[in-house]
């Protein structure tokens, strides 16, 4: 059993079995260490449990990352990607007309711009 801190940069090149296996001693440590601070244990009990949950915060927050990574690899080139990998912004924005949809000019739009165009005023400048 270790009780020191888990550094997140050692997480990154290891495999999901390997995680998966490091976050199932990591929990089962914690228990152990919660049964002996209810047995009646001595106060460094506390920060090794806080130092614990930490540790298995980071290893689940490793194996999500890499997870959505792969998942943003797999959906790459696909026509839709699923709601919690598109990007979040607003809802107004989300909804709001694309480039390419706002550039659109209807033929019954181009019809009435090539006979009634903008008309062009000469202004005469004061001498």
């Amino acid at each position: 059993m270790s009780t020191t801190k888990i550094k997140t940069a050692q997480l990154w090149g290891r495999n999901k079995d390997d995680l998966k296996k490091q976050l199932v001693d990591l929990k089962q440590e914690l228990a152990t260490l919660r049964t002996q601070k209810v047995a009646g244990g001595n106060n460094s009990k506390l920060t090794k449990i806080h130092d614990l949950r930490k540790s298995i915060a980071r290893v689940l927050t490793v194996i999500n990352a890499t997870q959505r990574s792969q998942l943003r690899l797999f959906y790459k080139n696909k026509k839709y990607l699923p709601l919690d990998l598109r990007p979040k912004k607003t809802r107004a924005m989300r909804r709001r007309l694309t480039k390419h949809e706002a550039t659109i000019v209807s033929e019954k739009q181009k019809k009435r711009q090539m006979h009634f165009p903008q008309r062009k005023y000469a202004v005469k400048a004061d001498a």
